[in-house]
């Protein structure tokens, strides 16, 4: 092979990979991130047994809906027992109000009476409080994610029965470089894309992290200001469109920038 074809041959090869280069610069990657969601989860207010279960994992909860019950035995005791103290209290305030008018009783007698009866009708209205929340209801509406305890399980007072998930709860959370981060701005819109997700997916930036996640040990040199990356979360438009974990990539719509020649007229 002579000499000539072998330097068009490297100028071919180097004028490729020039092209090639070329190409990767243009196209933008974005950012990657992922679906998370914010749930809510629904627990008792007091221990006990969970006797029914109205709904199952999948299901969608509507707000004020039954979702659980628990075992009411104790807390249906306690309003009868308040119930019979309050009848006393009534009893006693009505004889020391008669006694008052005819002048037979004091008027501390009839103090005490009507202290201890609002202190009776107080304890029944807690009483029935405690018993109507042994009947769980939805706080929100959304699907039913995880269920933590069966029927016939015990659970502990503040300990999670199960999660909801409302639609407005779902966000994407990716990161963006220190030198990146001007770019962005609470309120910007996203596109957001995924594999077989909708064409057109987008997302309102709610959040924009204060503090970076990596910090380097001593001082900010150039090279290590750009491992500085920031937290920033943002509301799909679409999140029925999208499952937790799922990853997702985010591209930023360049800024609008004004022209010289507006920017003198301005």
């Amino acid at each position: 092979m002579t000499r000539p074809s072998l330097v068009l041959r490297g100028c071919a090869a180097m004028l490729l990979t020039l092209a090639l280069a070329s190409c990767g610069q243009g196209s933008d990657p974005g950012y990657q991130g992922w679906v998370e969601a914010d749930l809510i989860f629904v627990s008792p207010d007091e221990p006990g047994r969970i006797t029914q279960l109205t709904v199952r994992e999948g299901d969608e909860a509507r707000k004020g809906e039954l979702i659980y019950t628990l075992d009411d035995d104790l807390q249906q005791a306690d309003l009868n027992q308040n119930m019979a103290t309050l009848a006393n209290a009534k009893q006693t305030f009505d004889r020391a109000q008669s006694l008052s008018k005819t002048g037979s009783g004091t008027q501390a007698n009839l103090d005490a009476a009507i202290s201890t009866l609002r202190v009776a009708e107080a304890r029944v209205e807690t009483s029935k409080t405690r018993l109507a929340r042994r009947e769980i209801r939805s706080p929100v509406t959304g699907t039913v994610q995880q269920i933590y305890f069966r029927e016939g399980e015990m659970v502990a007072a503040q300990k999670p029965v199960l999660s909801i998930l409302p639609p407005g709860n779902m966000k994407i959370r990716f990161y963006v470089p220190e030198p990146e981060l001007p770019k962005l701005a609470i309120g910007d819109k996203v596109r957001v894309t995924c594999d077989n997700c909708a064409p057109d997916l987008s997302a309102e930036i709610y959040f924009i992290s204060t503090t970076a996640e990596y910090t380097p040990p001593v001082i900010y040199s150039l090279d290590e200001r750009n491992k500085l990356v920031y937290l920033i979360q943002a509301r799909p438009n679409k999140p029925a469109s999208l499952r937790v974990g799922q990853p997702v990539s985010v591209y930023v719509t360049p800024k609008a920038t004004a022209s010289p020649v507006a920017a003198g007229r301005s």
